[in-house]
């Protein structure tokens, strides 16, 4: 009785949100960027809103109200990732959680050499150059296999031909188009030629599961927001095995790992947020699984010269379809024209919205002048009537 009443309230939740969202008239198809909040989420962060404020470095009550909620959240988070509580870091999201651990792999663990994919996000590429700038660190890039995956026999051969201690930092599943890293073939890997794995879990923590007490990995990474948590929260796992130091300095907060004042309401949220998609994973991921199918069937049944970016019917996110276009006059202006009729899409990645300066995913894989591409991510929120909208919209624009 009492889970026939939870399933209720549950749905009665979906139900509400894709109401909010229906009657803005609006169709949000844009979910690897960000996803709404769930009412839940925001039910168990309302009493550290409100109520619960004491600072949790505090020694009095107030204190350690909060300071209870935030290792309560962090035995939570650690037990759905079969990790150790004292594995887990609450950061302020992917961006911060990729940029500690590559730049402590180089700093602290030695690692003179690293090895990345030309389509990393840019929280990844972007720290790898800065070292490779202040001449800390040499790059080289794997190879990609014309879907997209990365060449691990490529990986393989740089690993055996490094001479210096190697930081591995790949991607487990590619934010624009989907593609699924086999994580443990690369842990695997790294393990045998003794470098230090970072994978950017953000687009998979909170939508598949995992166990990384059985995964060959030193550091992953997580963001609330990507599986309807808040903004400003996420996680860092480091390894019990691997000791680093902090990237910010001036508190004794996180176990000495991270400087200050907690996020708690952000914790609280991102705990909550994990344990709903956990509960619900296999439900979830499959009715999305089938919006994406159904939107490719259509848009192959309704657009002449449509093209699909990745692996997009093997090992790729049930949540993403990278889709390229003929390009014409109209369909140059497609992101606009899609807003415009309250459809909201990527154009590849969406962290650089407000400046047009292309996809370097989509010039990777897919350096077509003539195509022009849109990121679809669906979440538990959207229906097959929305993707008829779009669809009908779309013949309309290309």
């Amino acid at each position: 009785m009492q889970d026939d009443r939870w399933q209720q309230g549950y749905s009665r939740h979906l139900i509400s949100i894709s109401y909010h969202l229906k009657i803005m008239n609006r169709i949000y198809f844009d979910n690897a960027a960000t996803t709404p909040l769930d009412h839940d989420v925001l039910d168990a962060m309302l009493p550290f809103l409100k109520d619960n404020f004491g600072n949790p470095s505090s020694i009095y009550s107030y204190g350690r109200e909060t300071r209870m909620a935030i290792e309560t959240a962090r035995k939570s988070v650690a037990k759905i990732l079969n990790a150790h509580p004292a594995e887990v870091f609450f950061t302020s999201g992917g961006t911060e959680s990729s940029n500690t651990a590559i730049t402590a792999s180089v700093r602290d663990l030695g690692c003179k050499h690293i090895i990345s994919s030309p389509i990393e996000h840019h929280a990844t590429l972007h720290t790898v150059q800065h070292l490779h700038n202040l001449d800390i660190a040499t790059v080289s890039y794997v190879k990609l296999l014309p879907n997209g995956h990365v060449d691990i026999k490529d990986l393989e051969k740089l690993l055996a031909a490094s001479k210096e201690k190697t930081l591995v930092t790949l991607m487990h599943a590619n934010n624009e188009i989907g593609n699924i890293l086999d994580i443990n073939a690369v842990g695997n890997l790294c393990k045998l030629y003794n470098a230090i794995f970072h994978c950017d879990t953000v687009q998979t923590v909170g939508h598949f599961p995992f166990d990384l007490r059985n995964t060959p990995v030193h550091f992953i990474t997580g963001a609330a927001h990507k599986f309807h948590g808040p903004k400003g929260i996420g996680i860092l796992y480091i390894n019990e095995n691997v000791k680093i130091e902090p990237l910010v300095h001036g508190g004794g907060q996180e176990r000495n790992m991270r400087a200050g004042t907690e996020n708690i309401y952000g914790i609280v949220g991102f705990a909550k947020a994990l344990e709903l998609a956990t509960a619900n994973y296999e439900k979830d991921s499959a009715y999305i699984g089938t919006l994406k199918s159904y939107m490719y069937d259509e848009l192959k049944k309704n657009i002449p010269g449509v093209a699909f970016n990745g692996d997009v019917l093997g090992q790729s996110l049930y949540t993403l379809l990278s889709v390229s276009f003929p390009k014409t006059e109209k369909s140059e202006m497609i992101l606009y024209n899609l807003d415009i009729h309250h459809i909201c899409a990527s154009g590849g990645s969406a962290c650089t919205s407000g400046a047009d300066a292309g996809s370097h995913v989509i010039r990777a894989i897919n350096n077509n002048p003539n195509q022009v591409t849109v990121r679809f991510s669906f979440s538990k929120y959207n229906t097959k009537e929305e993707i008829d909208l779009v669809v009908k919209q779309l013949k309309d624009l290309v």
